[in-house]
């Protein structure tokens, strides 16, 4: 038997799902501000958390590049970032998948093309997608490291659609954000936004 809520799935003959990972299959982003707090506490900064949703989408580095501009601070790029991910790797077993978007993964894995388009780094997604079980559902898994611009950009959505083979228009995507969602739009795709109300493990 099936419990909890559901997602709803617009009609549409579509040929592959392309998830974001973040907010989307798994709960870390109350984990990743976290970590980012952590980070930037090194640095004698505070980030609000109000703050950082309004980053959500945005690459480790592209945040950096952010801060360093709010704050007027000069915080290294890719030391900073990857100090951030590794604290957040080391929080991942306070991490909980979201039900309802990993039981319809499941569910369509084998039947039609799956991959992830994230925001992330390679490290910090397929950390994740492993630490939930879920990895090998997907056929392809883009991160930061396999495109020019972030999102709302479309070259996420694209170079997964691009890998699965499938036009982007006969793609469905899942995602948490409005960056997000105007990310996956743009690059053709009907869009699926995830609420957070999702982001509530079940009992």
């Amino acid at each position: 038997m099936v419990s909890g809520p559901l997602l709803s799935i617009p009609p549409g003959d579509f040929l592959a799902f392309v998830f974001d990972c973040d907010g989307t299959l798994a709960d870390t982003m109350s984990l990743h501000y976290s970590a980012w707090c952590e980070t930037l506490c090194a640095h004698g900064l505070e980030l609000s958390e109000k703050s950082y949703h309004d980053m959500a989408g945005a690459s480790a580095r592209e945040i950096v590049v952010i801060l360093n501009e709010r704050y007027g601070c000069q915080m290294p790029l890719e030391e900073t970032a990857y100090q951030k991910e590794i604290i957040f790797h080391r929080m991942l077993p306070r991490m909980t998948p979201i039900e309802p978007v990993v039981r319809l993964a499941r569910k369509f894995h084998g039947r039609i093309p799956l991959g992830v388009a994230s925001g992330g780094s390679r490290m910090s997604v397929e950390s994740t997608l492993k630490a939930l079980g879920i990895f090998d559902l997907f056929t392809t898994v883009v991160t930061n490291e396999d495109y020019a611009r972030g999102k709302p950009a479309p070259d996420a959505f694209l170079e997964a659609a691009k890998r699965l083979g499938v036009l982007p228009k006969r793609c469905l995507a899942f995602e948490d954000t409005s960056i997000g969602v105007q990310s996956a739009e743009s690059a053709g795709m009907t869009c699926v936004r995830v609420p957070a109300s999702l982001r509530v493990p079940n009992s």
